[in-house]
């Protein structure tokens, strides 16, 4: 598309409606185009959402995350699934956002509803390879999920 898209209250409000009535509790809305070089993104969230520990391998694979609206919990993970850190990003708060490094096991918790961020990270699209879900969680669909999930969200209660 070659015309500027704007990130403002309309786009908010058509994401977090979208993400509500979305399955996986998050809905995305592309910038990019998949084989673009450079992916950006910006996804609206539900706390229902569950985006288990994972890591992205890979040279370019470093990725940004700025809070555009409400709070999220990022907890940082070592190869064992020992939190090294927990830290709320909160729009408009002390911290907005993280850029995580290339291979650092990361989850992210929604904890108010109608949460929005901006993700950036290099492109092209390709699925999550081996070694880069965390091996310690289950995976989106898989049995446990809900008790992860409930332990994820109870590290910053």
């Amino acid at each position: 598309m070659d015309t500027p898209r704007f990130l403002d209250q309309t786009l908010f409000a058509e994401l977090a409606g979208k993400a509500a009535a979305n399955p996986r509790g998050r809905q995305h809305h592309n910038f990019h185009q998949m084989e673009d070089a450079c992916h950006r993104m910006a996804v609206g969230l539900q706390p229902s959402t569950y985006i288990p520990p994972h890591r992205h391998l890979g040279d370019n694979k470093a990725e940004t995350l700025l809070v555009l609206k409400g709070r999220l919990g990022v907890l940082i993970f070592d190869e064992t699934g020992t939190v090294l850190s927990k830290t709320v990003l909160e729009a408009g708060g002390d911290c907005v956002g993280v850029d995580l490094p290339t291979g650092v096991f990361h989850g992210l918790v929604v904890l108010e509803a109608d949460s929005l961020m901006f993700e950036c990270k290099a492109g092209p699209y390709r699925p999550v390879g081996e070694g880069e879900l965390a091996h310690w969680a289950p995976r989106e669909g898989e049995p446990g999920v809900a008790e992860y999930q409930a332990w994820m969200h109870a590290q910053f209660d």
